[in-house]
């Protein structure tokens, strides 16, 4: 199977029905920002300490969930959805990090070393995504979930960040005014 078809070539691409679109449509750019976030997340995971690749694994698994429904204009049932109980699994996740985190007193300027660093940038193309989702539920109907678990998914990597900072004996770079 080739990976090239040239049937892009024009500037427009297929979603999952066969619905030809503009490359620069919505749909297109929120499921490619979120493509672009579990690019960087295999980044994170990559220079991860072991006990945390397979929970950024399965996250990056809901992302490929994510782009799917975010590709999908009509209604096909055997794909898989994203759920209350995949952002109550994140919400679990910042919990547990948090209760080992001294109180967040000040902002933080990303930086410290490489995870560290990766992990706030993933952060950042989260947030993006999550506008571009948001821009695009304005015209669309989507999953209510999918909003919300992009959304906690930002918060686990500001709090994953730290906590790495802490795991890794990083001092966190406080943002201070004076």
């Amino acid at each position: 199977m080739r990976i090239y078809t040239r049937t892009g070539d024009n500037g427009k691409t297929s979603l999952l029905s066969g619905k030809r679109v503009n490359k620069h449509n919505k749909r297109i750019i929120a499921y490619g920002s979120i493509d672009e976030l579990n690019s960087f997340m295999g980044v994170v995971r990559d220079y991860s300490p072991e006990d945390y690749k397979d929970e950024i694994f399965l996250i990056q698994n809901k992302l490929m969930i994510i782009a799917s429904q975010l590709s999908n204009d009509k209604n096909y049932d055997n794909i898989p959805n994203i759920s209350k109980e995949d952002t109550e699994f994140l919400e679990n996740a910042i919990d547990r990090m948090t209760d080992k985190l001294n109180p967040l007193e000040n902002f933080i300027i990303p930086g410290g070393n490489k995870l560290i660093s990766f992990t706030h940038v993933a952060r950042c193309v989260c947030r993006r995504a999550e506008t571009n989702i948001s821009i695009l539920k304005e015209k669309e109907d989507l999953n209510k979930e999918i909003l919300l678990y992009i959304n906690r998914l930002s918060d686990y990597l500001f709090t994953l960040a730290r906590f790495f900072s802490k795991t890794l004996k990083i001092n966190e770079l406080k943002w201070n005014t004076q």
